[in-house]
Parts: structure tokens; C-alpha cells; sequence
């Protein structure tokens, strides 16, 4: 078998699954319910959040938190401060990409 495969979960309780984390990218699947969510960090690589279910509510550095519904994709540039989680009553699920991988990110 030449292909690898990654299986994630399929539930609607808080998740945090690092799929792949190697040399090459970060691939990470979240799912939050209301309430739930990030604790407040900078990212560290370029971060690109792919919203597959609900609505993603994020505030970037100082400016005002915005709203993002399922079909957006977002790319965060390296040292961003960020809050990411969901305020809104639907289930919020996300697959956030790393690239490079932050090991390798270089300014």
C-alpha cells in the first residue's frame, strides 16, 4: 500500500486531533461546541483554517472578532495573535493546516 491514511473522528464532543504533524505540515481536525475553544496563542507558521460545520467566531490581534460560516477558508500569516472558538449554538468543525510545519517555518 503506497497511500497512508488518517482516520478522524465523526462526534459532536470537543475534539483536538493532530492527524499529521511531520517535518513537511501540521494537519489538525477541532471540533467545539458552544462556549469551547482555543486558549488565546500566536500562530507560529502560516495557518490555514478550513470551516467544514457551524460558524467559527476568531479575533485576530487587536482587531474585532468576526464570524466565519462553514465553506470558509482562511489563511493566518505566522505570529498572529489569535482566539479561536465558537460562540454560536451549532456545533463548530474545523481542519486547521500548519505550512511548513512550525519546526521549519523560518521568517
Amino acid at each position: 500500500m503506497v497511500e497512508k491514511v488518517y482516520n478522524y473522528s465523526t462526534t459532536d464532543e470537543k475534539a483536538i486531533e493532530k492527524l499529521i504533524m511531520d517535518e513537511n505540515v501540521n494537519y489538525i481536525h477541532m471540533v467545539f461546541n458552544k462556549g469551547e475553544g482555543l486558549p488565546e496563542h500566536y500562530s507560529n507558521s502560516n495557518v490555514y483554517m478550513n470551516v467544514v460545520r457551524g460558524v467559527l467566531t476568531i479575533r485576530l490581534n487587536e482587531q474585532d472578532a468576526h464570524n466565519y460560516q462553514k465553506g470558509s477558508l482562511l489563511e493566518i500569516p505566522y505570529n498572529v495573535k489569535m482566539n479561536v472558538g465558537n460562540s454560536n449554538d451549532e456545533v463548530l468543525e474545523l481542519f486547521i493546516v500548519k505550512a511548513p510545519a512550525p519546526q521549519n517555518y523560518k521568517e
